[in-house]
């Protein structure tokens, strides 16, 4: 059970320090302290924590992680715990082995995204990963071994909600997939991936092109948008607001929630006069779902909102939540169910979609807009622009360098309009004319 006899000589003076495990080249450093711990460093830079242990007479070394995951002071306590164990007649290697083979899928859900979540630049992307598997899997088959899951327990987790969300679904597959395909790697798991769509799910479920499209989510018919809009405007809340902002902007909850107010930038030319007062809201790239940078023409009803907001010390947020954060999706949804809760209670049906008789939803209303538009005669490429979506080729993207802003903000002022139940002041042809000849007044 003794270390190698080298050790104690070299005690003293070759105990590592935070400054040196951080700069240390290429080599073999030993911490000293009589436990063994050395810091490895490749030629490449990359650092690993080995200890060297002598097991039933043989010399071994036991892997304690990389920095700067793994600290001096963490490799140290590993270190001490393996010294502890020789000291029962345990061996740490067949200690550590164990701990592999008993890893539960949550378990090894929060290590993979310890490693990997850095790596994903959208924001939007580092929160849904997690999000997916919290709601979906971990429920189902969180207390589940790693090496125990099989495919029937991963089909108990997709097929509820293959059908009617299957493109959360298709999704969740791909990151149980990575999740157990990190297991097998680290060792956790053999065998093949469960979680695998070719030869595997792929015989069982569906493919997503032959399922009905269920996440489309429920829209607000347009003979109801004047009504549902004076029944928002009567509503107090920072989420109402939010709500307000979200329809006149056509934008999406996750924008609006995480809208901050370096982003936006008010007109001041007419500052005097509320109702010409314009502006513009800039998405970065890193909070768009298409990764590019997006413009959004203020219209007066989006600043008018945006100027009676008060402003939180300390939070960066426009519609920001009791402790200075940012709303939740969950506060806005939750303003549109309390107003159709109102309008049942009333004995009337409420806003509901038209085609599936389903309550409206926040983000239902970006179809509402598309469809407001299309009717009005706006052309099809400028409605997608406000939307924020792709439009046309690669190659027709790099030739349409514009993004038609001050089009837009006329076309997003007569939707304001259509909210508010005004007379329209664009001039737009009828639906049936030649769309690309519209003038927007």
């Amino acid at each position: 059970m003794g270390e190698e006899k080298a050790e104690p000589k070299r005690r003293a003076a070759s105990v590592l320090s935070a400054a040196k495990v951080k700069t240390a080249g290429p080599g073999k450093y030993h911490d000293g302290g009589g436990l063994g711990l050395i810091l490895r460093v490749d030629p490449n830079g990359a650092r690993f924590w080995v200890q060297r242990i002598t097991v039933h007479g043989k010399r071994r070394e036991i892997g304690l992680g990389s920095p700067p995951v793994v600290s001096l002071a963490d490799a140290r306590d590993a270190a001490l715990a393996n010294k502890k164990l020789l000291r029962t007649g345990a061996d740490p290697l067949a200690e550590k082995r164990k701990s592999k083979e008993s890893i539960t899928f949550a378990e090894a859900c929060e290590h993979y995204m310890a490693s990997k979540l850095a790596e994903f630049d959208n924001d939007k992307h580092r929160k849904q990963w997690p999000a997916t598997l919290n709601a979906y899997a971990k429920p189902k088959i969180g207390h589940l071994l790693v090496r125990a899951i099989t495919t029937a327990d991963v089909l108990r987790v997709l097929e509820p909600i293959w059908n009617e969300k299957n493109e959360t679904a298709s999704r969740l597959r791909g990151r149980i997939e990575a999740v157990l395909s990190w297991a097998t790697v680290a060792g956790h798991r053999t065998g093949d991936n469960p979680a695998r769509w070719a030869g595997n799910l792929k015989e069982l479920l569906p493919k997503p092109s032959k399922v009905a499209k269920g996440d489309n989510q429920p829209a607000l018919a347009l003979g109801d948008v004047a009504r549902w809009w004076s029944d928002l405007e009567k509503r107090d809340g920072m989420a109402a607001q939010a709500l307000q902002f979200l329809t006149l902007t056509a934008a999406r909850s996750g924008e609006v929630r995480g809208m901050v107010w370096d982003e936006v930038n008010l007109d001041p030319a007419n500052s005097a006069n509320p109702a010409k007062r314009t502006g513009l809201w800039t998405i970065p790239a890193s909070r768009m779902k298409a990764g590019r940078e997006h413009r959004v023409a203020l219209t007066p009803e989006a600043v008018a909102i945006l100027e009676a907001i008060p402003r939180m010390d300390g939070s960066p947020f426009v519609f920001f939540a009791a402790r200075g954060g940012a709303l939740s999706d969950m506060s806005i949804s939750a303003v549109m169910r309390r107003m159709q809760e109102s309008e049942e209670k009333a004995g009337r049906p409420g806003y509901l979609d038209p085609k599936n008789k389903r309550p409206a939803v926040p983000h239902g209303l970006r179809s509402t807009f598309r469809q407001w538009a299309a009717e009005r005669g706006y052309p099809r490429d400028m409605a997608e622009l406000a939307l924020a979506h792709f439009i046309g080729s690669d190659v027709e993207r790099a030739y349409q360098r514009s993004d038609m802003l001050e089009r837009r903000r006329a076309m997003m002022a007569d939707w304001g309009s259509f909210l508010c139940n005004k007379k329209s002041q664009a001039n737009v042809i009828q639906i049936g004319q030649d769309s690309a000849h519209a003038t927007m007044g």
